[in-house]
Formats: structure tokens, C-alpha cells, sequence
């Protein structure tokens, strides 16, 4: 069974994706879904151009704030929160070029 879950990006973020702040997806439910096997989902089906910028390694790179449901996704197990259905992850860049 699929699970339904909102994505967010913003403070600049959103440039990586198209400019698309908001997605609205369905991770095939094949598997138990957790940050971690989600960021390489979304840097192989929603990123657009420079994965460099979002991840590192296999994580975010320093400098984007994510967000569980508004929760600081540091309260909820960073990588290793398992995501429900109906869940909202904010990623948001706190790095602005000058």
C-alpha cells in the first residue's frame, strides 16, 4: 500500500526542484519508509539539477532545516524517523548565496 506524504521546500530550496515548493507524493508501499531511505528517493525523482546541494553523503547537507510535521526532525529521530501516512516534510535552506 502506498504511502501518501506531503513534501515542502523553501527558502531556496525549492530552485533544485523546479521551483515546485509543494509535492504531493506516494512512496510505493513495499517497504517501511524512513528519512533515510527517502532522501535518495527524492534525489532520484523529484530533484532537478545540483543533488550536491541537498544532500551529502547520505544525508542533507548542513545548512537545510527539516521539519517533521513542524517538529524539528532532530525531536524525531532525524534519519531514522519512520514515516506514517499523511506526514509533512519541510526542507528548508537556511544558505543564501551573495
Amino acid at each position: 500500500m502506498a504511502v501518501p506524504i506531503t513534501l515542502e521546500f523553501s527558502g531556496g530550496a525549492e530552485l533544485l526542484f523546479a521551483n515546485q515548493k509543494k509535492h504531493s507524493i506516494e512512496l510505493p508501499g513495499s517497504q517501511k519508509w524512513d528519512v533515510k531511505s527517502l532522501l535518495p528517493w527524492i534525489r532520484d525523482n523529484l530533484l532537478q539539477e545540483r543533488p550536491e546541494l541537498f544532500m551529502q553523503g547520505d544525508t542533507v547537507r548542513p545548512g537545510i532545516l527539516v521539519l517533521v510535521n513542524d517538529a524539528d526532525w532532530e525531536l524525531m529521530g532525524e534519519l531514522e524517523y519512520e514515516i506514517q501516512p499523511n506526514d509533512k516534510i519541510v526542507f528548508i535552506s537556511t544558505l543564501h548565496g551573495g
